[in-house]
């Protein structure tokens, strides 16, 4: 099953030295389940072409089409509305609230979603457990290691039970056994809880053990890799 259609992506950038064209003509699809890497060059528009993905921009021309609906037909408002309840984020930075618990944190998409107390209260303790972060649930992120903070980031991308999970560089400021660690979580939330989930890496290790890699180089796909 296509969860993820791209058609005829083009993004053009205005600036004083004119126009720049970042994508061209971006195709590919995605099934649910799959576990995709993107990779490509610093200025490839790699970073571009996910923040499209997750209609955090929009594209010059082109589709972007979740479960067979092209959301960019929708007005700014329904757009935010369907990309928190489609779309889970992982950042690079974490971008963790320090000023909250580690279970609040986890718990803000769910409640800008409008979900009951009880119910995200539910889901935020079942992924702490997932996670094997149960223990630090009323720690704040900056009490934590780099890894904790991670899977906090995670748990807080599968609490509205999203379609996709986008990651940008998860395992970018991790070191190797901790990235590694990392890694084989997002590989778990493919395998056994047929998520899928779309990474940004400049690691080529990592990227040969998603199941499908996209090369991008001057805003174009290069090439596509089954591993």
């Amino acid at each position: 099953m296509v969860v993820m259609e791209l058609k005829n992506i083009t993004k053009i950038f205005d600036s004083p030295a004119g126009e720049s064209v970042v994508l061209k003509d971006i195709n590919f699809k995605i099934k649910r389940g799959e576990f995709i890497s993107i990779v490509g060059p610093s200025g490839s528009g790699k970073s571009t072409l996910l923040n499209i993905i997750g209609v955090l921009d929009k594209p010059t021309s082109g589709e972007v089409i979740i479960n067979g609906f092209n959301i960019l037909c929708l007005n700014e408002s329904e757009i935010a509305q369907m990309r928190n309840n489609l779309i889970g984020f992982i950042f690079q930075s974490f971008n963790l609230i320090n000023r909250t618990s580690v279970q609040k944190n986890i718990e803000i998409p769910a409640i800008i979603m409008g979900m009951k107390r009880s119910l995200r209260h539910y889901r935020s303790q079942k992924l702490l457990e997932l996670l094997g972060i149960k223990d630090k649930a009323e720690y704040k992120p900056m009490n934590l290691s780099g890894g904790q903070q991670q899977r906090v980031a995670i748990a807080r991308a599968l609490i509205n039970d999203p379609t996709i999970i986008l990651a940008d560089e998860p395992t970018g400021n991790l070191d190797t056994k901790t990235g590694q660690e990392v890694f084989g979580l997002l590989k778990m939330l493919t395998k056994k809880y047929k998520k899928t989930i779309i990474i940004v890496t400049h690691n080529q290790e990592i990227a040969s053990e998603t199941d499908k890699t996209i090369f991008i180089r001057d805003g174009k796909i290069e090439k596509e890799i089954i591993n």
